[in-house]
């Protein structure tokens, strides 16, 4: 029956209202209370009364007194304080609660990780930077370093493309070598891992970054570059099982194009080059023509008006899911996580797949042991893409192909640059969608991982642990390239198959003794440690197909086939470690930390090298005078100086070597070996001194917390090529002889700025400031020419006194008018050509001075808003693309500048040189600082918007917790007005040292929409 027929007539509705309001009343009941501080009584301000698994909450008034109303179905209120420990308190048939609250000793005491151990937070002399895995996940990310930009200062994360097969870069506290390694080194629970790039995200717990020696130092000759930390999930903390799921879609797409010429502009610029060239090769007057009837119609008007940047791009769809089963029972936990992960670039046929399979275990079989292991393994598959030098690849043919194309003609044939009839003359060149659907790029990467250990308990504190570790990797990559791309692998077709295999393994016994005897605590780690590393691999190429059937699937097919080559080298290290800790009374802190590494990479005599520090520390905040402070929550003051190595050289470096090939003599092959290199004996590592001063301040009861520190790096003994006698038959020897110096600040300011029952407001400021100086390079400090080489020769140079990365060229001083005829003819020059100086000099640098993030984080009821602004500032560009799309024309398709802004009689107060046809007149193009541009940028990384289910209803469906968001990653890029390419980060020049910020066109970095779920069991 309906209710409504038991009711009032005309009244049903409205007595039912009355009904339901008169229950809730009665379900509804009032707790009033105070809060204080337990130790000195004071009323607390502001703290949090919430009820538990719901959304109603209020805050303490000026008197410490909170009243809230309940439903009487809740019956748990939480009370919190920032500094304080968070309170559970059931209610009940209580009606008042007054509740003590202490100082959160479990913040003060908070944990963290660092070399072979933990410490306490309080206890850290040294400067480390942590990122959790709520922090590191808020956007979703397809690898860990993409997770880490903007998160800890004074660590520069280089994304440099927009491709998930993309290589990034990392420099912490600045680049201070030359011909080493700049990348940190990489420390997964407790194992070296080479890189972390393709280490699942969503396994990671925590993230600590260690910066400065007294952190370092435990590392010795690895940790010159800085030293990541990475902690993985295991089982739970709590008893019981835990089943979750991670989830998310994404859609990529095409966040700026380049504003090129369309078809009618480009032709524009192709005639008007003709009619220029007798001004540049007099006596030449080629005629512009449209008549090529697949191109143009019967009136010259061109058939195509082709957006190559469109066509070559898509909208990639992205997805990845994470399965996690961890559950922990009496004295033992385990955590299993499944992974699979799909990512699509936005360039056609480009993609990365990822599964990934961890198990963890951990137990205590007795009261004296404890036994665990981590093992992964991660198989990966990539189509990856071209993103180094200067070929024909789509991220440069996308640009530079002639609008007046086709993708395909009608016929479906692909078109390319040499298939019209007109005299153009044009680059030769694939289309870019014609590479990217044909051309093979795949790579295939099988990594195991893991490590065991056993922990002996041999007495209070004192602990001896011995594991073992292990890196094994397999990498394949199998390239087909058809032989119809034009200028790429025309006419033959080209196919190469390489295997690269290497295997890590490490072994270490170290004992810890952590005590606390009255006021003195001790944190004392001493131990040893063996480490080697094998690799080897081989491939070969060939050319020569009749068709695309076999591609790389059989070589063999091939008519001319390449010589097979392989390779195999080892390096091994035997170190010694030890740090010791000790703390008086909270306040006064010493941390002593050293290693001697012995290595096969450097010279007979100097195979061992020692690596010290010391740290000290003072908590001012618990000295009498500042106990009770209402402004001052925490202060502490802490100093450190070390020594660490860089030991990042590929090996036999110290050895005299030889190199084998083949030689025609008297007509036959026949083998030959000669001395490729001089040895040198006392080769040794590049070390770092570092000085670091810094302090830690809590204000207005942990509200605003303030993290600062100045730095002063030296490295010394740089490896570098020193000039020897002609007569040796070689012309340099490798010999430690340079320095470089890096010196900085770092900030990270958070503050909390809106706490209450349901509105809350926290951001977090971090920036850095870095310094780079080259202090010496050998005896004479010459200069050095380090590359990259392309137009000009170096793009950088190695100056005393100049920035590692500094960029090498001309000045350009306008270019030259019509009244100055006689002075262009001096240097050979012609009105209309760029004004050059006569001497190239230092035109910028590629390494920023300040960078940093403004991060914003909003909740409101059981939703959650995050804003993550990153930012660069001081560093400049190299846009090499200005060499072929606006130095020279009519070859290719260019920057729309060359029309708009280009010279002319009428407009000679301009950079941008007259049109002229390369391919009939020649060009004018040399690094200049007209391809210098500010590489400062501001850009919205990150916007967040989450739900969280509430806990009743989380419970009513048997959830534990449950969260869908909403993302838009790099939404949008503020740049200087000069900035012509796609994305302010990149490089073209792949892993070489010196090319950041340096690039010949580029893989755009998408905006990414993404629709996620979290939920736990």
């Amino acid at each position: 029956m309906d209710i409504s027929t038991r009711l009032p007539a005309g009244r049903p509705l409205l007595v039912l209202l009355c009904l339901l309001l008169a229950l809730g009343l009665q379900a509804q009941r009032t707790v009033t209370g105070q809060v204080s501080d337990a130790l000195s009584s004071e009323t607390l301000i502001g703290a949090t009364v919430k009820v538990k698994d719901g959304t109603t909450g209020t805050v303490t008034d000026i008197d410490g007194n909170y009243s809230i109303t309940l439903p009487e179905g809740e019956q748990t209120l939480l009370f919190s304080s920032i500094g304080y420990g968070t309170q559970e308190i059931e209610v009940g048939d209580q009606s008042v609660i007054n509740v003590e609250m202490s100082s959160d000793i479990e913040s003060l005491s908070e944990v963290v990780v660092v070399g072979y151990g933990t410490q306490r937070k309080s206890d850290v002399t040294g400067a480390i930077g942590v990122v959790g895995s709520e922090e590191l996940l808020r956007a979703p990310v397809t690898n860990a370093i993409q997770g880490l930009q903007g998160k800890v200062a004074g660590v520069n994360v280089f994304l440099n493309s927009g491709s998930p097969t993309g290589s990034p870069r990392v420099l912490i506290r600045g680049l201070g070598t030359i011909n080493s390694s700049s990348a940190p080194l990489y420390v997964v629970d407790g194992v070296v891992m080479e890189d972390i790039q393709f280490l699942n995200p969503n396994d990671i717990k925590s993230i600590e970054v260690l910066k400065d020696a007294s952190a370092t130092a435990i590392y010795g000759s690895r940790g010159a570059n800085g030293v990541i930390l990475v902690t993985s999930r295991r089982g739970p903390n709590a008893e019981g099982i835990t089943v979750g799921y991670d989830g998310y879609v994404s859609v990529g797409t095409l966040r700026k194009k380049m504003d090129l010429l369309n078809a009618e502009e480009w032709l524009e610029v192709v005639r008007t080059g003709m009619e220029n060239t007798p001004k540049y090769r007099p006596g030449t007057e080629p005629v512009f023509t449209t008549d090529d009837p697949n191109l143009f119609d019967e009136n010259g008007n061109p058939l195509y008006d082709t957006d190559w940047q469109e066509e070559a791009t898509r909208t990639a769809i992205s997805h990845s899911h994470q399965l996690s089963i961890q559950q922990r029972t009496g004295n033992s936990s385990y955590g299993v996580f499944l992974n699979y992960t799909a990512t699509q670039g936005i360039m056609l046929n480009n993609y990365l797949d990822r599964l990934y399979g961890k198990v963890a275990y951990e137990g205590n079989p007795k009261d004296w042991l404890t036994f665990g292991f981590n093992v992964l393994a991660n198989v990966t598959k990539e189509n990856s893409f071209e993103e180094g030098g200067g070929g024909q690849s789509p991220r440069r043919t996308m640009i530079e192909m002639p609008p007046i194309f086709p993708v395909r003609f009608p016929d479906g044939t692909y078109s390319n640059s040499q298939m019209i009839s007109d005299a153009y003359n044009l680059e030769a060149m694939a289309n870019p969608v014609h590479v990217l659907e044909t051309q093979d790029r795949l790579a295939k990467r099988t990594q195991l991982f893991g490590n065991a250990y056993l922990v002996f308990h041999l007495a209070d504190g004192l602990d001896l642990r011995t594991q073992f570790g292990f890196d094994k990797q397999d990498r394949l990559f199998q390239n087909y390239s058809p032989p119809d791309l034009v200028n790429i692998s025309s006419p033959l077709g080209s196919a190469s198959q390489d295997l690269n295999r290497f295997t890590y393994w490490q072994q270490e016994n170290y004992l810890s003794y952590n005590k606390q005897f009255g006021p003195h605590s001790i944190n004392a780690v001493a131990g040893l440690s063996w480490q080697q590393r094998q690799a080897d691999g081989f491939g070969i190429g060939v050319q020569g197909f009749a068709d695309d059937f076999f591609r790389f699937n059989r070589l063999q097919a091939a008519s001319q086939p390449g010589a097979p080559s392989s390779f195999y080298d080892d390096w091994t290290m035997n170190s010694y470690f030890l740090r010791g800790g000790y703390s008086f009374n909270d306040r006064y802190l010493l941390t002593v930390t050293g290693r001697i590494d012995g290595s096969s990479r450097f010279g007979e005599n100097n195979k061992y090298g020692v690596f010290p520090s010391v740290g000290v520390g003072w908590v001012v905040s618990n000295e009498d005078f500042l106990a009770n402070n209402p402004v001052i929550s925490a202060l502490k003051l802490r100093s450190s100086y070390g020594v660490t190595g860089n030991t990042e050289i590929a090996a036999y470096q110290s050895l005299a070597t030889l190199s084998s090939g083949t030689t025609l003599l008297n007509g036959q092959r026949v083998t030959n070996t000669v001395i490729n290199r001089l040895g040198n004996p006392d080769l040794q590592w590049e070390k770092t001194q570092q000085f670091d001063v810094g302090f830690n301040l809590a204000l207005f009861n942990y509200r605003v917390n303030l993290e600062m520190d100045y730095y002063y790096k030296l490295t010394t003994d740089l490896l570098l090529g020193r000039p020897i006698p002609q007569s040796t038959g070689f012309g340099s020897i490798l010999d430690n002889i340079g320095e470089v110096s890096n010196r900085g600040v770092e900030v990270l300011l958070n503050t909390q700025n809106v706490t209450g029952p349901t509105f809350n407001w926290s951001s977090t400021l971090n920036f850095s400031y870095n310094k780079n100086r080259i202090e010496k390079l050998g005896e004479n400090d010459e200069d050095i020419f380090p590359g990259p080489y392309w137009v000009s020769g170096s793009q950088t140079i190695l100056r005393v006194g100049e920035s590692l990365s500094s960029f090498w060229g001309y000045r350009r001083l306008g270019t030259w008018g019509t009244d100055e005829v006689e002075e262009a003819s001096e240097v050979g020059a012609v009105p209309g050509e760029a004004k050059r100086s006569e001497e190239q000099t230092i035109i910028g640098k590629g390494l920023p001075n300040w960078n940093g993030s403004f991060i914003n984080n909003f909740s409101y009821g059981n939703f959650d808003l995050t804003v993550d602004l990153q930012f660069v500032l001081g560093v400049d560009i190299m846009q090499q693309y200005y060499h072929s799309t606006e130095d020279r024309s009519g070859i290719a398709n260019g920057l729309r500048t060359i029309l708009t802004e280009g010279w002319t009689p009428e407009n000679q107060n301009t950079m941008v040189q007259e049109i002229r046809n390369q391919a009939y007149a020649g060009q004018n193009s040399q690094v200049d600082d007209h391809w210098i541009v500010d590489g400062s940028y501001l850009r919205g990384n990150a916007f967040t918007l989450g739900y969280n289910l509430p806990g009743l209803s989380a419970d009513r469906f048997g959830l534990g917790s449950l969260r869908v968001y909403v993302s838009a990653q790099n939404l949008f890029v503020a740049t200087s007005d000069e900035f012509q390419g796609l994305d302010p980060e990149a490089t073209s020049w792949g892993g070489n040292q010196w090319g950041q910020n340096i690039f010949f066109f580029q893989y755009p970095r998408p905006r990414t929409f993404t629709l996620g779920l979290n939920v736990k069991f």
